[in-house]
């Protein structure tokens, strides 16, 4: 069946931490009680926003959920230790009786790396082998490895055990072909982050993928269709789709402009945005029905597994936040899955 849920970064906005992670708290219990399949929370080193340590925050929500797989989105991998990813991951495990998971990337930003003593002279190396170790300390046993950036281990054994043997790691790609192929070597799922330009210019990574889960002998050209998929991007929904793209550009642009200024972007304006909402746009804004028929297209042409949808960004205020998310869950939702064989 078609899995659907929320992604947040957990944006600061104009709110003091506490009340922006007392919000976030509210958005997972609110998405649990509705009846979507994951939440997954990003991990950011800065002061825009909230949470830096993804676990920790996941661990609170687990406590006060039932059913919802609880996801990083991303864990930044370059930069953590797997042992203690492993360790902290399985710790969650068992708050939430079988519901984590572990989504690997390697961060849209670069400060984690001065931050925990790496080089970015280091940067597709760290992941690379960390990815590596990770993937073998899930598999569960004794592991003994020799690291080169990381540490060696001899018949260690990492505790506490988890519930789900092993524990999901899905890996976060941006649209690099290296990056793709990874995670079909691997034989893990991919989670393809549409934040830009037209949806259906993405087909070609999710193509690769397939081909290459077959040329690693993970899958055949039968079974191949079945590989656990998502796609993720920004989503708001309003009653009235007019209104919608006006409550969601002003938020989206001030975040885009602010993190355009420190790479070099050229900033988008309102025209660039509305195309971006039309049918072969990026982003899933509008009403209800207008959502539901491009993620219906969407799902024809990538067969995913999974729907992430992230809403509360920037400085959108938590009611209308909330609001969105409830229309996704109860409008779009429903309707998804009987699109892919659900029950609704």
């Amino acid at each position: 069946m078609l899995q659907l849920g929320l992604c947040t970064f957990a944006d600061l906005g104009l709110l003091s931490p506490q009340q922006r992670m007392l919000n976030l708290l509210e958005e997972a219990v609110q998405a649990d009680a509705l009846g979507l399949d994951v939440f997954a929370l990003g991990e950011h080193h800065r002061p825009d926003y909230v949470v830096s340590a993804p676990p920790v925050a996941l661990a609170a929500i687990a406590v006060q959920t039932k059913n919802i797989r609880l996801s990083s989105g991303v864990t930044v991998l370059s930069s953590e230790d797997p042992v203690r990813v492993m360790e902290q991951f399985s710790s969650l495990d068992l708050l939430s009786a079988g519901r984590a998971e572990i989504m690997a990337g390697r961060g849209s930003f670069i400060e984690s790396f001065p931050l925990f003593g790496y080089s970015l002279n280091d940067y597709e190396a760290l992941f690379s082998e960390k990815l590596e170790l990770l993937v073998r300390l899930v598999n569960g046993g004794a592991i003994s490895w020799k690291g080169s950036l990381t540490q060696s281990l001899s018949q260690a054994h990492i505790y506490p055990k988890p519930v789900q043997q092993p524990i999901p790691i899905w890996i976060a790609v941006g649209g690099t072909p290296q990056s793709v192929v990874r995670a079909a070597h691997h034989h893990l799922p991919m989670t393809l982050a549409i934040i830009g330009g037209q949806w259906r210019r993405f087909e070609p990574f999710a193509r690769l993928y397939r081909e290459s889960l077959v040329q690693a002998g993970h899958a055949t050209a039968d079974t191949v269709h079945t590989a656990a998929l998502c796609i993720n991007q920004h989503c708001y929904i309003s009653e009235d789709a007019q209104q919608a793209r006006d409550e969601f550009f002003p938020v989206h642009h001030e975040v885009f402009s602010r993190i355009g200024r420190e790479r070099g972007w050229a900033p988008g304006g309102r025209a660039d945005f509305d195309a971006g909402c039309g049918p072969e746009g990026h982003f899933l804004v509008g009403s209800p029905q207008q959502v539901l028929d491009k993620l219906s297209k969407e799902y024809e042409v990538f067969g995913n597994t999974r729907f992430l949808v992230q809403t509360s960004i920037g400085s959108l205020p938590h009611e209308k936040a909330m609001k969105s998310m409830e229309l996704f869950a109860t409008r779009v939702a429903p309707e998804l899955r009987k699109l892919s064989g659900g029950n609704a």
